[in-house]
């Protein structure tokens, strides 16, 4: 099973934003921080879904357990819709990559416990903001 922990942040609404994803399982431990411009953090999320979603579908994994801080996120995955039309491509892109997995889960989860993704995600705010 791949453990998927994905993340995304503002330094404003809009602002400088970034995305952390951190992926384990299956023998991989992945870490990704990328800066991703100007946007707003339910944006970032979207952008940190389908980030990571692309990640694994290389790795062609059978279980994935996606897990995030983000309500939004992982209510539009359940419910395969989004109301926002800025988001709807986005969670197109990513319902297409997750019904290639034969198991996929989601699991909203606290802060606390996405704090590595949380890290990341700050950590490519840090880096656009240095440039």
């Amino acid at each position: 099973m791949l453990e998927v922990f994905i993340d995304g942040a503002s330094a404003g609404n809009p602002g400088p934003s970034g995305i952390g994803i951190f992926i384990k399982g299956e023998g991989h431990l992945i870490k990704i921080s990328e800066p991703i411009g100007l946007t707003d953090n339910h944006h970032a999320e979207f952008i940190a879904l389908v980030r990571a979603l692309k990640e694994i579908q290389l790795l062609n994994p059978q279980l994935v357990s996606l897990k995030s801080d983000s309500k939004i996120v992982l209510s539009s995955i359940e419910k395969r819709y989004v109301k926002k039309e800025s988001f709807q491509l986005l969670l197109q892109e990513a319902l297409e990559i997750i019904d290639t997995v034969p198991l996929f889960f989601t699991k909203w989860i606290s802060d606390h416990e996405n704090r590595a993704a949380d890290t990341l995600a700050r950590q490519a705010i840090q880096k656009q903001k240095t440039k």
